[in-house]
């Protein structure tokens, strides 16, 4: 019994930092600046350990182009944790052309594959709220993308992949596991919700250094 009450008082617990993650960003920026450094609120995949292995995997991920975004490669890769709760893993797709001081400029495809089961309203009302870091945005437009977001997104459950691609000048189009959902045929959504992870404004700039694969040179 010791060990069932241990097992439902844990997942009660992960539950609650969930809800929290989702539920409260303040909540969120203000534990992740008072725990720092002793939780990461995101991880690079570690290095290979010696120059041979570092080659062949650059040479890896600098082949392989996401069928979205014909002739692009692998940028950077990190993953998002709250409270040591893993959240999801992100992956970023470029062009050969991108630049990382003009990100939103340039068409990318960002993949994250969930860790948790989310529903899509939750992911949608969070994600506008990461949206309103950017500046002021007037609250009928604020409720048509959420409106849209809420439409397209579905509930997600640990270990299904939601793509997004940014087609700047044009809005942003979203799969899952592959599955077309639709397209927000609006160019400042797109610049908006693809600055959640790579704006100078992130909530996460320890995300958004690895998915830049800016890491560890750090610098553009």
């Amino acid at each position: 019994m010791t060990g069932a009450t241990s097992v439902a008082k844990y997942d009660a617990s992960a539950s609650t930092m969930v809800r929290l993650w989702v539920a409260a960003p303040v909540v969120m920026a203000l534990a992740l600046a008072l725990c720092q450094p002793a939780i990461a609120s995101t991880e690079a995949l570690p290095e290979p350990n010696n120059q041979r292995q570092r080659g062949a995997a650059e040479a890896a991920r600098g082949s392989a182009a996401h069928p979205q975004l014909p002739g692009s490669r692998l940028r950077g890769e990190g993953k998002l944790r709250f409270l040591g709760l893993g959240i999801y893993q992100a992956r970023l797709w470029t062009s050969p052309s991108f630049r990382v001081d003009q990100a939103l400029d340039h068409p990318v495809v960002l993949e994250l594959t969930y860790l948790r089961d989310f529903e899509g309203d939750t992911i949608a009302q969070r994600s506008l709220d990461e949206m309103r870091r950017a500046g002021p945005l007037s609250e009928a437009q604020a409720q048509r993308w959420l409106a849209a977001m809420q439409r397209l997104f579905p509930n997600v459950r640990s270990g299904e992949r939601v793509t997004g691609m940014h087609q700047p000048g044009q809005g942003a189009s979203f799969w899952v596991d592959g599955r077309p959902l639709g397209e927000i045929a609006d160019p400042e959504f797109g610049r908006r919700f693809f600055g959640i992870w790579l704006a100078p404004s992130t909530s996460q700039p320890g995300l958004r250094l690895s998915l830049l694969g800016l890491a560890t040179s750090g610098s553009l």
